[in-house]
């Protein structure tokens, strides 16, 4: 595999890249090390809403000449923001590297701020849509029962009433925060040149301002109690989660959980997905999942079922679990999660993309950059044992949150029962 080079530039910023024999094409990205963690309660959703501005225009293209530009390139511009990381991206031909960064660190450090009310609107629209797509808006509400007022207990998006009165000016101010120097990293992967990569952006930064830096993130309280929330509506399913705290990014207990998300419910062969949707046919969609931060992770379990089968789903979700935590990982299911993933690390390969955001994420967070090699010697290492008591330490049924979206309470707290009716009693 390619090694990968890094360099930091004299005003803080690191630019990291792998060359990549045999591809004509580039995928830049430009990570920023803050998101919505990172946000006072006073403005919650700014981080996304100023990735969205940064497309509106910067000090010397237009949001009309960004979208042609990219367009006349043959290439791909895009945009994420998560929890601790914001991200601005592009794929292009190899030839046209030096044209999409110039643009695309214009509208990382200068962007103009023009169209704020305009794309308000649109932010706000993004927000109202999530809450008509109850599968996507149920993880927002289970985050905030997992961490109830701790900002990781917030929806990514925003709040529509932060986003409807934020002012120009609080934007532009915590842009200055989070966009300077150290807290920002250059990863591109492909058809591309270390030193050239170095060189282009130096040019780019050249009088950018730094700010007053970011305030230090607030810590989770490691002894948080699980909760319960529930939103009516009226749907045709329940829409429900079954999460807790899970580990951080640098945890050695990490490649365990891989695999154990794989073997609970991260693949078509996984058990909840045979029992619940294959041998059951009760759920259409039904999955494990997790993220990991600096500090702390979120692990759960979603599934959306007809009012019928809530109460038997879920029975059957705490059930698995309680057998993998009970000691009982076979031998062939952890094989074979351990070959799903290898698959997936050698798939991954294959994508310039995929290499950017690994070389953008792990550096931006300041996460171990391990290569495919070694992370595939630790998934090997790894037990049913391991992965038995990990699954013990953090799923047990005491530490589990709830979350659900559905037409009537009654039921959503009839399957709550069948998890820990000790959470309901909290609740009230």
């Amino acid at each position: 595999m390619s090694k990968h080079q890094l360099t930091e530039l004299a005003t803080g910023e690191r630019v990291i890249s792998e060359r990549v024999p045999a591809v004509r094409s580039v995928t830049l990205g430009l990570w920023i090390g803050a998101g919505s963690r990172d946000e006072p309660d006073a403005r919650a959703g700014v981080s996304h809403f100023i990735e969205h501005l940064l497309f509106k225009g910067s000090s010397r293209f237009s949001a009309q000449e960004i979208a042609e530009i990219f367009d006349e390139l043959g290439g791909e511009l895009n945009a994420a923001t998560s929890r601790e990381t914001t991200v601005v991206y592009a794929r292009i031909p190899d030839d046209k590297l030096e044209r999409a960064l110039d643009v695309m660190a214009d509208m990382v450090f200068r962007p103009a701020f023009v169209d704020v009310d305009a794309e308000r609107e649109v932010v706000l629209e993004e927000i109202a849509m999530v809450e008509d797509t109850p599968n996507d808006l149920v993880h927002d509400i289970a985050a905030e029962a997992v961490f109830g007022t701790h900002p990781l207990g917030r929806p990514v998006i925003g709040r529509a009433e932060v986003i409807s009165s934020v002012s120009r000016r609080a934007l532009a101010s915590y842009h200055r925060r989070a966009y300077q120097g150290q807290n920002i990293v250059l990863a591109a992967a492909g058809s591309v040149r270390h030193d050239e990569l170095v060189s282009l952006l130096s040019e780019r930064v050249e009088g950018v301002s730094a700010g007053p830096g970011m305030a230090a993130r607030k810590p989770v309280n490691a002894k948080v109690r699980p909760g319960v929330r529930f939103q009516r509506k009226d749907t045709e399913q329940y829409h429900l989660c079954l999460s807790a705290p899970g580990i951080s990014r640098v945890d050695d207990r990490r490649f365990a959980a891989s695999l154990m998300d794989a073997i609970i419910g991260g693949s078509a062969s996984s058990r909840l997905f045979q029992e619940i949707r294959e041998k059951r046919g009760m759920a259409y969609s039904v999955y494990s999942y997790s993220s990991q931060y600096h500090d702390i992770g979120q692990i759960g379990v979603y599934v959306g079922t007809r009012e019928d089968n809530l109460a038997e789903c879920v029975e059957i979700a705490v059930a698995e679990v309680s057998d993998i935590a009970g000691g009982n990982v076979r031998a062939d299911e952890l094989a074979r999660a351990k070959e799903n993933l290898k698959g997936r690390i050698l798939l991954s390969l294959e994508s310039t993309s995929a290499r950017m955001t690994r070389l953008g994420k792990s550096t931006v967070t300041e996460t171990p950059l391990l290569t495919p090699e070694r992370i595939v010697r630790h998934l090997e290492a790894v037990t049913a044992s391991e992965v038995a008591e990990l699954a013990k330490a953090l799923l047990a049924p005491e530490r589990l949150s709830v979350a659900g979206i559905g037409p009537d309470e009654a039921q959503f707290v009839e399957a709550v029962e069948r998890v820990n009716p000790a959470l309901l009693e909290k609740a009230a």
